[in-house]
């Protein structure tokens, strides 16, 4: 009954917790920090609606029809789907994106030491960060998402006892460049597509016939988290190492559920470690961050079009319906359309969004 009971909170408490922090990393790239404006929120509030929950949906989804992890997942969905291997490229991307999106989370860290902190080069720090994240990745799931927990409720905290300035709230015309940083928000920002709800929810979707009862606690977790990084500022002010400590351990926690798919996956333990090490240090590289930048939103973006694509077009609509269990066929209707219409051109415009900002 205890581990039931953990399970529970466990996948809302990190969806609060991870996407409160990789809000704080991708805000300087996007721009989102200083945009404290009415209309981009509400922009945000409806990709939440009409594109973060759904893919929430069918992360759940596919956890309750696959009961595994999910780059294992990919091979029995492929075959009952009758589908190509192909898109059994999008578990790869997945797994192989977590590294990637954990070193740009150290990488924001390490610039946060640098200028508060510590004098030392910010590629030298990221070095150093990742191999204390990569050595607590061997920690106890829980300790780690505790640890991280602490360091983001002490960050809240201490932002607001420190009368952090935040500039005013204004009202400003709708930009096409604000849809697909909304999206990214919604979407990179909550940690979708990379099945880590997923991993983490599968003992509770086991014992769970309606998927709301896993998705809705996730869904608004992050939703309250983007709301606590609206009324926040990553600023010097604030004591460092209490923001360095909560990404130090989600990066860890992130590592973690990586490894752990990659050994579902039988694959040496040297191959798992030198994977998640090498794509992770690749962000200490001078001068590539930068582009990086620009790979990980796209990245990301990709990550959950494809998923859309494999679960509105390619799986059998029998399977996710009764993995999903809605009380009303309406609803699941509803589900249906957002997936295999709105997700598709919604992600395809913020891409398109994305690149026009950075190219």
């Amino acid at each position: 009954m205890q581990d039931n009971a953990m399970s529970k909170w466990l996948s809302p408490l990190m969806a609060f917790c991870l996407s409160f922090i990789i809000i704080a990393t991708l805000a300087p790239i996007t721009g989102i920090q200083i945009e404290r404006q009415l209309d981009f929120w509400m922009l945000w509030l409806a990709t939440m609606l009409i594109l973060a929950l759904p893919v929430c949906y069918l992360e759940i989804a596919l956890a309750k029809r696959s009961k595994t992890t999910p780059l294992q997942a990919l091979s029995s969905l492929t075959r009952e789907a009758d589908a190509s291997q192909k898109w059994r490229i999008v578990g790869w991307l997945s797994v192989i994106f977590i590294p990637f999106l954990a070193g740009a989370m150290l990488n924001n860290a390490s610039n946060v030491l640098a200028v508060a902190a510590l004098d030392l080069a910010p590629n030298l720090l990221l070095i150093g960060l990742a191999i204390v994240a990569l050595a607590l990745s061997l920690l106890p799931r829980q300790i780690l998402l505790a640890i991280t927990a602490i360091g983001v409720l002490a960050s809240l905290i201490l932002a607001n006892v420190m009368g952090t300035a935040l500039p005013a709230w204004q009202v400003t015309p709708v930009e096409f460049s604000e849809w697909g940083n909304a999206t990214v928000l919604a979407l990179v920002a909550s940690g979708l597509g990379m099945g880590l709800y997923w991993q983490s929810s599968l003992n509770t979707v086991r014992q769970q016939d309606i998927a709301s009862k896993t998705v809705l606690p996730i869904w608004v977790a992050q939703l309250v988290a983007v709301i606590a990084f609206a009324f926040f500022a990553v600023q010097a002010q604030i004591p460092a190492f209490t923001l360095v400590t909560a990404i130090v351990a989600a990066a860890a926690l992130m590592l973690q559920m990586a490894r752990e798919q990659l050994q579902e996956r039988q694959l040496h333990p040297v191959v798992q470690w030198a994977i998640i090490a090498v794509v992770t240090l690749i962000w200490a590289i001078p001068n590539l961050s930068p582009i990086f930048n620009v790979v990980l939103l796209v990245w990301g973006l990709v990550i959950c079009l494809i998923y859309a694509l494999f679960a509105g077009w390619i799986m059998k609509i029998s399977h996710l319906r009764k993995s999903m269990n809605f009380s009303s066929e309406a609803f699941y209707n509803l589900w249906r359309i957002a997936v295999r219409v709105v997700l598709p051109v919604g992600i395809i415009l913020a891409i398109a969004a994305v690149l026009g900002q950075f190219v």
